[in-house]
């Protein structure tokens, strides 16, 4: 009897240890096949995450969103795997900003190098509002098709701004701040009604940096004379088949006889697959070699862990993490250079030093530091890279800001309209210099005055040995003023123009890596482990995670965008609660 019950766990075991192994097997199987004729497909209208957090809510949340990583993996990949010859692409109402775009730009004409045939398809191209961001995009590929029923909204670039302070007025709150110096126009947006002089300057010169960038790579793209490209935009949009006599577009056709067209352009047999699928089957490029860490500081500046608000729907750059991320790679001695990507606004002073001391001991240490701007690397985010021993930037990046700022808001006004009183008591003569219910005193302001001066020296002198430019032109260039990624080469800010195709070929001379040789990019920190993902992606309760994920993203569409101007406003009692002094100005750009 007791063998019995032996054999018949023993059986139980067997079956248990097979069943898991067909799981196992399942899980990877689901890689799949690439076909033997591959046409790529992708949908460009979307904007795309840098990184996301391991966190719960950014893996709740987050866990489908592609990340522009994965899109040029494969776009990258398929240039070189002989079974894909061609792409296909939905352009249209692309919400990404001009360097993400830049980055997808390089990639297909990366692919297109390869010989390989790469056709966009648009409904429209802006139905009844601006579409430049979008068709520039297309024309980074052999052919571009419109419905006969779309526009081209090629009609130049709009940048603007709000501003509070009237709103503050009637609500009876004032801000009271300074900075240093004047472009650095973050707090104009409670203090003044319209740009100062400044401000607009700055703001002009980025909105003419980036229309050149697009005439130039328009005109390039569908052989227009440059000269005749203001002209061109000014008679926008384009309706229908204006755009084809206008030669925006090669034709007007509907979305099923694009599809037909590439199908017979690549041959009988041809399988369509969306670029998540195929970089899910083939691989990612840089898979062998000698090892590059990648590091992401995405979002505000912030102390502590990176994370991911659900409510915002924002992202921030903790500086426990990624110090620690770069820190761990520079220990790592199988890692020969780190590949830093950053896409930030800026934030906190204190966790932007942070991350720049370990890039400084990253390269103490004997690793190259290389840096890869995203659409924004300006104030904290251009502090963090500015250590590093190269700086790539797209053209179309928002960089520098090299300045400081802070303030808090007076509320007691606002507090008298409802009826709300305050009293206090307090032991120190500078107690109440962070109550947004007492103005500065005269010792508090220049306290205050002097902590600005501080951090603003400190900042100018780390550029100036950073990126080994004369203090003098540092103090000139800097004054808190954002420059295109274009303007900052000019400079000496950023050293290249690119996107990770180029900052990697930078990492690999750096570690001297021979030309010929791949590198093999590990991402630091260290994604979650394959049992981990089993357990999460395939447990028990995962069409139940599935289902809350796909209903909290739903609630969240409609509480992001109130929760985000909510937070612009920013108005709070105490003034520790802001820590973002190295930040960006707010403004929007229609593109």
């Amino acid at each position: 009897m007791s063998k019995a019950i032996v054999r018949f766990l023993a059986i139980l075991g067997a079956l248990w240890l097979i069943g898991l192994v067909i799981v196992m097997v399942a899980v990877i199987g689901t890689k799949g096949r690439v076909p033997s004729k591959t046409i790529l497909e992708a949908n460009f209208e979307h904007s795309y995450l840098e990184d996301a957090p391991q966190t719960p809510p950014a893996r709740l949340l987050l866990s489908d969103k592609q990340t522009l990583r994965d899109v040029i993996d494969a776009i990258d990949r398929g240039a070189n795997d002989d079974r894909v010859v061609g792409l296909i692409a939905k352009i249209g109402a692309a919400p990404m900003g001009v360097a993400q775009t830049q980055e997808i730009r390089d990639a297909v004409q990366r692919f297109r190098a390869h010989k390989k045939f790469a056709v966009a398809y648009a409904e429209t191209f802006g139905e009844f509002g601006p579409g430049n961001g979008a068709y520039y995009l297309a024309t980074a590929f052999d052919h571009i098709y419109l419905q006969p029923s779309g526009d081209v909204g090629l009609t130049g670039i709009l940048m603007e701004s709000p501003f509070v302070k009237g709103t503050l007025s009637k609500l009876g709150v004032t801000f009271h701040g300074d900075h240093r110096y004047e472009y650095k126009n973050a707090l104009n947006f409670y203090t003044e009604t319209k740009y100062t002089g400044p401000h607009k300057e700055a703001m002009t010169a980025i909105m003419t940096s980036w229309f050149n960038q697009m005439k130039e790579g328009i005109c390039q793209a569908r052989q227009i004379a440059p000269e005749k490209f203001q002209a061109l935009v000014d008679a926008g949009p384009y309706l229908g088949k204006e755009a084809v006599d206008a030669k925006l577009v090669d034709g007007v056709l509907y979305r099923d006889e694009v599809y037909g067209k590439v199908k017979s352009q690549a041959g009988e047999g041809a399988e369509l697959l969306y670029l998540g699928q195929y970089l899910r089957r083939a691989g990612r490029p840089h898979d062998r070699g000698k090892k590059v860490a990648l590091v992401f500081g995405v979002g505000a500046v912030t102390r502590g862990k990176s994370d991911y608000d659900p409510v915002g729907g924002s992202q921030n750059m903790g500086s426990d993490t990624v110090a620690g991320a770069i820190r761990a790679a520079a220990e790592d001695k199988d890692v020969k250079a780190i590949l830093f990507r950053v896409d930030s606004p800026g934030g906190s002073y204190v966790a932007s030093d942070t991350v720049w001391r370990e890039v400084v001991r990253a390269r103490q240490a004997g690793k190259p530091v290389i840096v890869s701007m995203g659409n924004v690397a300006g104030s904290g985010g251009y502090f963090v890279a500015m250590a590093a021993d190269k700086i790539v930037a797209q053209p179309g990046t928002i960089t520098a800001s090299i300045g400081v700022l802070g303030g808090k808001m007076l509320t007691s006004g606002l507090w008298n309209k409802v009826g709300l009183s305050w009293d206090e008591v307090h032991q120190g003569d500078n107690a109440t210099m962070f109550t947004g219910t007492h103005d500065y005193t005269p010792a508090e302001w220049a306290r205050f005055q002097s902590w600005l001066d501080r951090v603003y020296l400190d900042f100018t002198s780390k550029v100036a040995d950073g990126r080994k430019l004369p203090k003098e032109k540092v103090l000139e260039i800097a004054k808190g003023r954002i420059w295109s990624g274009q303007d900052a080469k000019n400079l000496g800010l950023v050293d290249e123009l690119g996107g990770y195709d180029t900052a990697l070929q930078l990492a690999k001379k750096a570690a001297r890596v021979p030309e010929g040789e791949d590198v093999k990019i590990v991402v630091y920190p260290r994604p979650k482990t394959l049992l981990q993902t089993l357990i999460e992606r395939r447990g028990a309760e995962n069409s139940d995670q599935e289902a809350l994920s796909q209903t909290l993203a739903k609630i969240l569409e409609v509480v992001q965008p109130v929760a985000r101007e909510l937070n612009a406003v920013g108005i709070r009692r105490n003034a520790q609660d802001q820590d973002d002094v190295l930040r960006m100005p707010r403004f929007e750009a229609e593109r």
